[in-house]
């Protein structure tokens, strides 16, 4: 894949349809795009909850008037990237994976795996960066047989995964430091081969810019949650992104988060009936003030709801100042507040093609960004999305020692 040419046609498709991804349905009665395409909208409103349940994590897949097949298609094209993934095919020690969630260790071997095939010179020692417990570290660490060290802020966790490292008698280190602070990044040198596997936002944005300044000989990293960022607007790493059309929010960078297969029956039950009663609320609000706008809610507690509706409401009024008359029917207000939820998730798959490209244009950034500091870079996929949507891999390695491996 050629990264500029890539990034270039992202950034002019993204910045074109910007108006699109960057509606917000849930806060809008009605999105500006509308207007221009009655039908689409006249189609995904007709929609129920449940059918747009269904679509939420692969809207490229349906069939509603134009423009959004178009969109889809134009989407997919600019997204691909080399599948990598496979099924593991070593057999681990029990103890390896005991207190790992099954779904976490399909990720962490297939993660191992992948970039054991890819990094093309010998590893001299392994840093797992943001390591929890060191599960990651630890299984490549058993599997190649050097040397680890693990960089974990929360000092529990590292002693729980010394007592795991010295269990299999690894040569681990498991240092309790803050991998943002200053005094931590001095701890990387040229032998080291950093690994991280959903590290979030800052956390892997200074990986990078510290594997650079450090002079690390390789690294493997799937990022994770981009908005966790420091400021409200968006720092490009790379000089090319520093030139694009698009500049993004903090809510911006939200967007590919937006897509999940991990949360359980009773989680998304409980949510969707919290986000109808806010938007029975904003109902509520917007009918009786007779303003048509909204207000934002804050987060409240699985207790909230367990008083009905009603209370609710009025402890959300009670939160924005505001004596409203009362509903004829509260019961009538949380029906039309479920087919309000039903036509903001419908109107949210529009958003939802663009997840993807928003998610390869950050990745990027990051790949131009090791590509301008002297690292040859690739992308693919670790993972199928079943396992974690989160599923981009990014292997650095850096020229000059490439060069020496090759001679």
């Amino acid at each position: 894949m050629n990264f500029v040419e890539r990034f270039q046609q992202l950034d002019a498709w993204l910045a074109e349809h910007q108006a699109l991804w960057q509606a917000k349905p849930f806060t809008q009665r009605q999105c500006a795009w509308e207007n221009q395409w009655p039908e689409l909208a006249a189609w995904l409103r007709s929609r129920t909850l449940e059918q747009a349940e269904r679509a939420h994590n692969q809207p490229h897949l349906l069939h509603p008037p134009e423009p959004f097949a178009q969109l889809a298609q134009t989407a997919t094209a600019l997204t691909q990237v080399p599948d990598w993934t496979s099924s593991p095919t070593a057999d681990f020690p029990e103890l390896l994976q005991r207190h790992i969630p099954g779904r976490k260790w399909q990720q962490i071997t297939r993660f191992a795996q992948v970039s054991q095939a890819r990094l093309r010179q010998p590893v001299r020692h392994w840093v797992d960066w943001c390591a929890g417990k060191g599960h990651l570290g630890r299984l490549l660490a058993w599997q190649t047989g050097n040397p680890l060290l693990c960089l974990e802020q929360i000092a529990r966790l590292n002693r729980d995964g010394e007592m795991l490292s010295q269990q299999f008698q690894l040569t681990a280190t498991h240092q309790d430091a803050d991998v943002l602070a200053p005094e931590t990044w001095p701890l990387l040198t040229t032998e080291h081969s950093l690994v991280a596997l959903h590290a979030c936002g800052q956390l892997h944005m200074t990986l990078l810019q510290q594997a650079v300044a450090n002079g690390c000989s390789q690294l493997a990293l799937a990022p994770c949650c981009y908005n966790r960022v420091e400021g409200q607007t968006y720092a490009a790493m790379s000089a090319m992104a520093g030139k694009a059309q698009l500049k993004l929010s903090k809510d911006d960078l939200a967007l590919p988060m937006q897509e999940s297969v991990t949360a359980g029956q009773r989680t998304r039950r409980l949510r969707d009936r919290s986000m109808a009663w806010r938007l029975a609320f904003d109902l509520w609000q917007r009918e009786t003030r007779n303003h048509d706008v909204y207000l934002p809610t804050p987060s409240r507690p699985e207790s909230a709801m367990t008083n009905g509706i009603a209370v609710f409401c009025r402890e959300l009024a009670g939160h924005h100042g505001l004596d409203l008359l009362e509903p004829a029917s509260w019961a009538d207000l949380e029906k039309r507040g479920w087919q309000r939820l039903a036509e903001v998730r419908n109107l949210e798959l529009l958003r939802g093609l663009f997840r993807r490209p928003l998610e390869m244009w950050l990745l990027l950034d990051r790949a131009l960004f090791m590509q301008e500091a002297g690292y040859q870079v690739e992308i693919g996929l670790f993972c199928p999305s079943e396992l974690t949507p989160r599923n981009f891999l990014l292997i650095a390695e850096k020229r000059s020692a490439l060069l020496i491996t090759s001679l």
